[in-house]
C-alpha cells in the first residue's frame, strides 16, 4: 500500500466513509421501503374504490333479490366508463361479465383476485393480461354470501397515474441526506486535523525531533483539550529529561574524577555504570586481566561480595542489612570494599585504596630527603676522586682510573638532573604540552628495534600484541618516555631469557587499557605500592651500579596521568611484574 494511499484513507476518512456508507445504505433502505408502502398505499386506494363498485353493485343485486341468472339487468350500476363487471360463484364459473362477446374461460377459482377473495374475502391484482378480453386490467374482487363480485378497470393512462408514486418525499430525503452527510464530513475534518496533529506528533517525538507546532489544538472539543494536555505533558517531561541528562553528565564526570572505584549494575549484574579506578583496582585484585566488567563476580577475592549480591536478591532484607564491607589486601595494596543493594535489586559496588593518603604524606616527607641523598652521593664521588688527584702523588694510570669515575659519576649527575627536570616540567606545565596524534603500537614497536642489541645479548623476547589502529592524542616525546622507561626497567631488573608482552587488553567508550609484563624475576608484593615512588629503589646498591637514578617508574606514571589515565603494578601469574594502565582516547 503507497504512502499516498495511507494518507488519503486517514482515521477521519475512514471514519467518514464508514459511517457515511451505513448512513446511505440506511437512506436506501427507508426511501425503498417508503416507495413500497406508497406503492402499496395508492393500490389501496384503487382497491377501495372498486370495492365500493362491488359492495354498490351487491347491495342492488339484493335489493331486487335477483337469482343468479338474471344480472345483467343490474350489472351497470356504477356509472364508470370501461368498468368491467364479473359476477363468479364459489365453484369459478362465471355468471355474469359484462364485457359483450367475450369468451370466458371454463373457471376463474385459480385467478389471483378471486382466490384471495374466496379465503380472505377480499382481493386484488395490479396488473394482469385478461385472457377474455386481451386487456390489461386492474383487478379487484369481493366475495359475498353466494358469489363473488369483481370489478376490473382497464390499466390506462389514468389508472397508472393514480398509481404514480409521489416523488417528492424522496427528493426531500435526498437533500436531509446531504446535509446531513456536509455537517458530518465538517465534524469528521475537524477530528482528523486534531488526530494529524498528534500522530505528527509521536512522529516526532519517536525520531526525537523538535516539535514546532502550536501548544494551542485548534479544536475546542474534548480531542482538542487531551491534545493540548498530552503536549504541555511531554514539554513537561521533556523538560525533566534535558534536566536529568545535565545532572547525569556531572554525575558521569564526578565519578570519573572521583578517587574512588565506582560500579553501578542492575539485578542481573550487567554494567549501568563504572569508573576508571574501578578496572584499576578491580585488575589489580585479579589474578587475570579482565575484558569485560562483569568478570569481577568472578574473582575470587570478591566472593563474599558476590554471596551478599545473591544473597540480598533471593530475600528481603532490612535497611542495614543491604550494605557490607571488605577489606583486601593485594599487590602491596589495602582496599576497602563496599556494596549496597538498591531497592530494585540494582547494587553499587565501591573500591577505596585507604593506603593512598599515607603513600602521599611520605612521598612528601621523603621526597626532600631523596633529592638531597641523590645528589649528595655522586657530588661526593667527584670531590673525593679530584681531592685525591689534587692533593696526593697518584700515577698517571691511577689518576686516569679516578677521572674516569668522575666522569661516570658526573652522567649519573646529569641524568639525575635530566630526569628531575623532566618531572618538574611535567607537574608544572602539562597543559603548555604540544599534542599530537600518536601511533601507540608504532611507539612501541620503535623502542623494540632501538632495545634490540640489549634484548639479544640478554636473550630477551620482546612482542607487541597492540593492534595498528589504535591511537591516541598525547605528548608523543612523554608516551615514548613512558614506554621507554617500563622497557629499560624490565631490561634491566628482570633477568635474562624472559619475555616481555605489550598488549592493549580492552578498550571502552573513554579509554584504552594497556599490559606491560615480563616473566622476570619479578619484585615482592612489598614493594608494588611504592615502585612509582621518587628515588625508590628495592635493591639501592644494584640499582645504582646500573645507573639507574629511581626516577623511571615516577615519570611512567606522570606521563600516565598526563595523558587521562592510572598506572598500577602487580605480580605477573606466571611469574615476573606487571603494570596495567589506561591512556584517555582522543575524542
Amino acid at each position: 500500500m503507497s504512502k499516498s494511499f495511507k494518507q488519503f484513507f486517514s482515521l477521519d476518512r475512514k471514519l467518514f466513509f464508514s459511517v457515511i456508507g451505513i448512513f446511505i445504505i440506511f437512506v436506501g433502505c427507508f426511501i425503498a421501503y417508503q416507495y413500497q408502502r406508497e406503492k402499496i398505499y395508492k393500490i389501496a386506494l384503487l382497491d377501495i374504490r372498486l370495492q365500493d363498485y362491488n359492495n354498490l353493485i351487491n347491495l342492488e343485486i339484493q335489493q331486487h333479490h335477483q337469482d343468479s341468472l338474471q344480472f345483467e339487468d343490474y350489472a351497470n350500476v356504477p356509472n364508470i366508463q370501461h368498468l368491467r363487471i364479473t359476477i363468479i360463484n364459489f365453484n369459478g364459473d362465471v355468471l355474469y361479465d359484462s364485457f359483450e362477446g367475450a369468451h370466458i374461460p371454463d373457471n376463474h377459482q385459480e385467478r389471483k383476485e378471486v382466490s384471495q377473495a374466496l379465503k380472505s374475502g377480499k382481493g386484488y391484482d395490479v396488473r394482469r393480461l385478461s385472457e377474455t378480453t386481451g386487456i390489461q386490467y386492474f383487478y379487484s374482487a369481493t366475495r359475498y354470501q353466494n358469489y363473488v363480485v369483481r370489478t376490473a378497470l382497464p390499466y390506462s393512462s389514468q389508472v397508472q397515474e393514480s398509481l404514480k408514486i409521489d416523488m417528492h418525499y424522496i427528493w426531500f430525503s435526498i437533500v436531509i441526506a446531504l446535509t446531513l452527510i456536509l455537517i458530518f464530513y465538517k465534524l469528521t475534518r475537524r477530528l482528523g486535523n486534531s488526530i494529524s496533529k498528534l500522530k505528527e506528533f509521536a512522529l516526532r517525538i519517536e525520531h526525537n525531533e523538535p516539535f514546532n507546532l502550536p501548544m494551542q489544538s485548534s479544536s475546542s472539543d474534548e480531542l482538542g483539550e487531551i491534545s493540548q494536555h498530552i503536549m504541555q505533558i511531554y514539554q513537561r517531561l521533556h523538560e525533566t529529561k534535558e534536566e536529568l541528562y545535565i545532572e547525569r553528565d556531572k554525575l558521569i564526570a564526578h565519578l570519573q574524577t572521583s578517587r574512588e572505584g565506582l560500579g553501578v549494575f542492575d539485578k542481573d549484574k550487567k554494567e549501568i555504570l563504572v569508573n576508571n579506578l574501578f578496572i584499576q583496582y578491580t585488575n589489580i585484585i585479579s589474578d587475570y586481566n579482565m575484558e569485560t566488567t562483569e568478570e569481577v563476580f568472578g574473582i575470587l577475592e570478591l566472593q563474599p561480595v558476590t554471596d551478599f549480591i545473591n544473597k540480598g536478591q533471593k530475600r528481603r532484607m532490612g535497611k542495614d542489612e543491604k550494605r557490607m564491607s571488605l577489606t583486601i589486601n593485594k599487590s602491596g595494596r589495602t582496599f576497602m570494599i563496599e556494596c549496597i543493594i538498591f531497592q530494585d535489586q540494582s547494587f553499587e559496588i565501591s573500591i577505596n585504596d585507604v593506603t593512598q593518603e599515607e603513600e602521599q604524606t611520605i612521598l612528601k616527607r621523603q621526597l626532600t630527603q631523596n633529592i638531597a641523598h641523590e645528589l649528595k652521593t655522586p657530588v661526593s664521588s667527584i670531590q673525593a676522586y679530584l681531592e685525591t688527584i689534587i692533593y696526593q702523588d697518584v700515577d698517571p694510570e691511577k689518576q686516569k682510573a679516578f677521572l674516569t669515575r668522575c666522569y661516570e659519576q658526573s652522567n649519573r649527575l646529569t641524568r639525575l638532573l635530566r630526569d628531575i627536570s623532566v618531572l618538574t616540567r611535567m607537574d608544572e606545565a602539562a597543559n603548555m604540552l604540544e599534542m599530537e596524534k600518536v601511533d601507540i603500537s608504532q611507539v612501541v614497536d620503535t623502542i623494540i628495534n632501538e632495545v634490540s642489541l640489549e634484548l639479544e645479548r640478554k636473550k630477551i623476547t620482546a612482542t607487541n600484541h597492540i593492534r595498528k589502529d589504535i591511537h591516541i592524542r598525547g605528548n608523543y616525546s612523554l608516551i615514548y618516555s613512558a614506554f621507554r622507561n617500563l622497557m629499560d626497567n624490565s631490561i634491566a631488573y628482570a633477568g635474562t631469557e624472559i619475555q616481555i608482552i605489550v598488549n592493549c587488553f580492552r578498550e571502552d567508550d573513554s579509554f584504552y587499557y594497556f599490559s606491560f609484563a615480563d616473566t622476570g624475576i619479578g619484585v615482592g608484593s612489598e614493594h608494588l605500592q611504592r615502585l612509582f615512588e621518587r628515588f625508590y629503589r628495592i635493591d639501592k646498591g644494584r640499582s645504582r651500579k646500573l645507573g639507574g637514578t629511581g626516577l623511571g617508574l615516577a615519570i611512567v606514571k606522570n606521563a600516565i596521568l598526563i595523558h587521562g589515565g592510572k598506572i598500577s603494578a602487580k605480580q605477573n601469574q606466571g611469574g615476573g611484574l606487571e603494570f596495567i594502565f589506561t591512556l584517555a582516547k582522543d575524542k
